[in-house]
């Protein structure tokens, strides 16, 4: 007898390393893929709005990837319900149109991510991927007010600390952009580098409250991540028409929905449209220190591949500015001491963009998240 008891320990100890192997393995896979998504997305879309000729409409990719994720998101669904078209129709019809009070919460965020990503086109286009990376961290800052104004959370002094430290290290870079320009061959005349702040500080400061926002509102709800992103996508895709035919109506009526796109404006909106969702899938496996670590290391991939891609220039001052930001953003990743209170988001990350991932690297949609997989919510 005590010999199949102790069978039976050895055996649940081997499972439980293999399981424990398997985690650390998956770990590492969502650090890798948060880095590729993370600076791919900026590193693409800065590339296609820098090349010479026919530039595509912005407006028209934003509303392209929204379908694209809309279609996406209807797949799973239906694959969940085992491609019953009549179950899936009925599941869709009850959660979205019975339920219209809680469809209708997300016409708010889905205007602000669609603003998001429309601005996040007029950020990347205006400023060099490198100052955009460490300048979009300012998301993390005003996540955190929102969270300490709207959800009266309570911060850490280490937290505190490093969104100082963040805003400082934003600022160096900022200096140091006003007498050190991106220097390519590709750069066009009509770059504006003040137009490209402003936007991406609107960008922060919307990604900060819709983030905040979706916590507030989606808490308690039992909606799964897919249905939330049909709901989101609904709206985002008729603002981002409303936005669309408002901005480039006569334009894209007379050169056509899909001006300009190529292969690699195509590689832009598909990381758009799924770069949230896969990010909104590994997050469940990485904690918030290594989606921190690779939000900062993202922010050194961008640097060096800037630096090959558009001869950016990189001096000791945006060494420093960019070092502070990266110390930043790990330390607000930090746990909180014992018996301390859950702290906000960091990540707004995404995403998601559409959800930005909403173009930021997915982290809105951790707000979707089921509360077990999704613990540590609070780009």
């Amino acid at each position: 007898m005590a010999g199949g008891n102790h069978s039976q320990a050895a055996e649940e100890k081997a499972v439980s390393r293999s399981q424990s192997e398997v985690n650390r393995r998956l770990k590492y896979i969502s650090l890798a893929v948060l880095v590729v998504q993370n600076a791919s997305l900026i590193l693409s879309i800065r590339y296609v709005r820098t090349l010479p000729g026919d530039r595509f409409f912005a407006t028209s990719a934003v509303v392209m990837a929204e379908i694209l994720k809309v279609l996406t998101c209807l797949l799973i669904i239906l694959l969940q319900k085992r491609f019953s078209v009549k179950e899936t129709t009925l599941f869709l019809i009850d959660s979205i149109v019975f339920q219209y009070k809680d469809t209708l919460k997300l016409a708010v965020p889905s205007l602000i991510y669609t603003l998001q990503n429309n601005l996040q086109y007029v950020a990347i286009s205006n400023l060099p991927a490198a100052t955009f990376q460490v300048t979009y961290q300012l998301k993390i800052l005003t996540t955190a007010l929102f969270s300490v104004l709207m959800l009266r959370k309570t911060l850490s002094r280490v937290q505190w600390v490093s969104l100082l430290l963040l805003f400082a290290g934003v600022a160096i870079v900022q200096v140091q952009q006003e007498g050190n320009k991106e220097a390519s061959v590709s750069d066009s005349s009509n770059q504006n580098y003040m137009v490209g702040l402003v936007a991406v500080v609107i960008s922060c400061l919307s990604s900060g409250f819709a983030g905040v926002y979706f916590e507030k509102i989606l808490k308690g709800s039992s909606a799964s991540v897919w249905v939330r992103n049909v709901q989101l996508g609904i709206f985002g895709t008729a603002l981002g028409m409303l936005g669309l035919w408002w901005n480039d109506g006569a334009a894209i009526a007379e050169r056509g929905f899909l001006f300009g796109y190529t292969d690699m404006v195509w590689c832009v909106i598909f990381n758009q449209a799924f770069g949230g969702l896969l990010v909104a899938v590994v997050v469940k496996y990485a904690d918030n220190i290594l989606k921190g670590f690779a939000t900062s290391f993202s922010i050194i991939v961008s640097t060096v591949m800037s630096i090959y891609l558009f001869a950016f220039r990189v001096d000791l001052l945006f060494t420093a500015g960019a070092g502070l930001v990266i110390g930043a953003v790990y330390m607000y990743s930090l746990p909180k001491p014992a018996g301390a209170s859950s702290s906000p988001s960091s990540s707004s990350s995404s995403s998601a963009s559409s959800a930005s991932p909403r173009a930021d690297g997915g982290a809105e949609m951790e707000a979707f998240l089921p509360k077990s997989a999704g613990k540590e919510k609070g780009s």
